[in-house]
């Protein structure tokens, strides 16, 4: 009788338990779960029902959601001249805007491109003055006498102060803007990229030292690899207030740009330009840094290799 129990019992659990084909499509169905080459849309399917992309649409759909409420449903008080998010889209999706600025009008393009060229070409400026000046003031004890103090009296001046010192000594409208967007992006650039050098472990240059490195390899095989994460999130910061400079100088000294358009829109109050423009602003910054960070994770690859991520 026992017998026939421990069989009956035995029958039972092998027919509860999951085959062998079940176990397989589960795990083909797992995020862990390898994806061929040939199955691009498969890649971008998973990734748009990744959990960080559902939390993003869910925050995103939060804030507009409140946006919405606020603004057209109750009405809050001091909220009655800021446009809905459906009216928002609305003019920035018409081929004939009430205020003059959308998706389909030639002036919104030309704002876009001239702040774009500006934030790049201070950006750029920025990365090649300010990165070999942190490298020289955190590798030279004289750089750092010499200069670290300067950069430390210069740094807390906010951007917009040297609006007028700009206007005097440039000449033109764009290097006045140019200048005054590099600023801030400038120091940004110089304290991380200190940072990573100073951050960099002593073995590293003693080892060098008893390999007879030069000063001129111990510079592009020990400082500049050990700094390298630094300075591209210094240059992510750097982008960062780049843009935000950029308005400020583009408000005062500008002619036209994003910032023009925003400031353009405050007198003239065409309410909806000043939040295509802020809007058209952020991503615009996110694209950017979104591209700073690509080049950065494919550049310190041997990074994450020596941490065992790839």
């Amino acid at each position: 009788m026992a017998t026939t129990q421990f069989a009956v019992g035995r029958t039972q659990n092998t027919t509860a338990a999951p085959s062998l084909d079940d176990y397989d499509a589960r795990l083909r169905r797992s995020p862990d779960w390898p994806i061929a080459r040939g199955a691009p849309m498969l890649r971008l399917r998973r990734a748009l029902l990744s959990k960080p992309v559902r939390r993003t649409a869910l925050g995103f759909a939060v804030f507009f959601a409140l946006w919405y409420l606020a603004t057209a449903v109750f009405q809050l008080p001091r909220f009655n001249f800021i446009p809905n998010p459906l009216y928002l889209f609305e003019q920035w999706t018409s081929r004939e805007p009430q205020y003059g600025i959308s998706l389909f009008t030639p002036d919104y393009y030309e704002h876009i491109a001239i702040s774009v060229l500006r934030v790049y070409v201070a950006f750029f400026l920025s990365i090649a003055l300010g990165a070999p000046i942190g490298i020289l003031i955190g590798w030279s004890k004289l750089g750092h006498n010499l200069l670290f103090p300067l950069v430390e009296l210069l740094r807390p001046i906010p951007p917009l102060a040297w609006v007028p010192i700009a206007v005097l000594i440039f000449a033109g409208t764009e290097s006045p803007v140019i200048f005054v967007t590099m600023l801030a992006s400038f120091f940004a650039t110089v304290l991380n990229t200190y940072l990573g050098v100073r951050s960099i472990d002593e073995n590293y240059f003693r080892a060098a030292s008893c390999l007879g490195y030069s000063k001129r390899a111990v510079l592009f095989r020990v400082v500049v690899p050990g700094a390298l994460p630094f300075i591209f999130t210094g240059m992510q910061i750097a982008m960062g207030v780049a843009w935000f400079s950029l308005v400020g100088g583009e408000l005062i000294a500008g002619r036209a740009g994003l910032g023009y358009m925003i400031f353009d829109g405050y007198t003239q109050v065409a309410i909806p330009n000043i939040f295509i423009g802020m809007i058209t602003l952020g991503v615009l910054g996110w694209l950017s840094s979104a591209m700073i960070r690509a080049v950065g994770q494919f550049l310190m690859r041997w990074q994450q290799k020596s941490r065992g991520e790839a």
